[in-house]
């Protein structure tokens, strides 16, 4: 059994903001109904996608343009948004002849929603600056639900003029927007937020294990402590999914480990000491063993059946 499916992107409410021309590169499971809220909130929206039959499909469900590269996307947009799955695919779709950098006008707004690491956020805001444009990253917390609910968690590095400009605009998404430094710190602060996730999901899963263990009606005992200091998002959302063992939803393993990968690299290149969330990583591997590459993030539990 599946997750409840989460609201229609048309039944949020959107503060009012002046319109303005926006482009949205890459229409995954979050990138889709972001774009969405952003069409719904009155914005022009052009997307553009690596598969065009789904940028189609978008522009058809929200009366958009679809764009045949993101250098056609980014032509007379006021801010350029982007979420797509890595630092080579965050580079495929700005940089080159073909790449929104191309396309940009003088002055616009690039805002990267992509988990990437926080070293080619600096790279990119360099050569925005360079090129006269604008660069924020912009990593999200709150999975494929919180994109269809409009319910994000932003966290953004860049200058404080251009998270300005964007903030009200991402609004359109997300319940929370915040500035924490200068290019890529809003990278790192996504990285401190998938450490916790790690180290919470694996603590869920030895204390859900360690209950059935012991005969526990483990339904009711999440309903008990998640009344104490013991609660949390992940108690709240997937303790007792995890209970029944249903897992074919949510964040996917492969997601969580390229995360953790990029986590680690930069452990490993300012020094910090994160034994556990190595240690947590290695147990998604044995999940993608399991064949759980696409299983939600909660199936760490499988391991300790």
């Amino acid at each position: 059994m599946n997750a409840p499916t989460p609201a229609s992107t048309s039944a949020r409410t959107y503060e009012p903001v002046p319109a303005r021309a926006v482009a949205f590169l890459g229409l995954g499971v979050m990138g889709h109904p972001m774009a969405g809220h952003l069409a719904r909130a009155g914005h022009t929206v052009t997307v553009y996608n690596r598969t065009a039959a789904k940028a189609q499909a978008w522009a058809r469900e929200y009366g958009g343009k679809a764009a045949a590269t993101p250098a056609e996307a980014a032509r007379g947009a006021d801010l350029v948004f982007a979420c797509v799955g890595n630092d080579d695919d965050l580079r495929s779709v700005v940089l080159g002849d073909h790449g929104a950098f191309a396309g940009m006008k003088a002055g616009a707004l690039f805002v990267d929603h992509t988990t990437a690491s926080a070293a080619v956020a600096r790279e990119l805001a360099a050569e925005a600056a360079r090129r006269g444009l604008g660069f924020v990253d912009a990593p999200v917390s709150g999975g494929q639900a919180g994109a269809v609910n409009g319910a994000l968690t932003v966290m953004c590095g860049g200058d404080a003029a251009a998270f300005d400009t964007m903030k009200p605009v991402a609004l359109a998404f997300a319940r929370a927007v915040t500035r924490v430094g200068e290019s890529g710190a809003g990278q790192l602060a996504k990285m401190v937020n998938q450490i916790c996730i790690a180290g919470l999901v694996q603590g869920l899963s030895e204390a859900i294990a360690f209950g059935q263990k012991a005969g526990l009606d483990m339904k009711l005992v999440l309903d008990v402590i998640g009344k104490g200091a013991a609660q949390s998002w992940q108690m709240d959302n997937r303790g007792k999914t995890m209970v029944d063992g249903q897992f074919d939803f949510g964040f996917a393993v492969d997601w969580m480990r390229k995360d953790l990968g990029l986590v680690l690299d930069e452990a490993r290149r300012n020094g910090a000491r994160v034994p556990v969330t190595a240690l947590v990583d290695q147990f998604y591997a044995d999940v993608q063993g399991m064949g759980g590459q696409r299983w939600d993030t909660s199936s760490l539990i499988k391991r300790l059946k």
